[in-house]
């Protein structure tokens, strides 16, 4: 039996998406992260127009896990340091 070798996660760009795909990964996030932000709940609409901006700005990057084969989004300075 042999151990798989950890692999590095990949940053996907957004514009390699369809602008379908692109709604969805940033939906899912939102979905999972939820909406309440500390002193006020922000609706999802609202949530997935805010990180599509943040993705569209640079402050926050697509990254694919091959290791988990998931989508996540993180910050860019999060990003770097890994």
């Amino acid at each position: 039996m042999h151990s798989e070798e950890e692999k590095e996660p990949i940053e996907i760009s957004p514009k390699s998406l369809s602008k379908e795909a692109l709604h969805g990964v940033i939906e899912s996030f939102v979905l999972r992260e939820g909406t309440d932000y500390g002193l006020k709940e922000v609706d999802t609409a609202t949530k997935i127009e805010q990180i599509h901006k943040q993705i569209q700005s640079g402050e926050v990057k697509i990254i694919f896990d091959p290791n988990t084969e998931s989508v996540g989004i993180v910050k860019k300075e999060d990003w770097l340091k890994s």
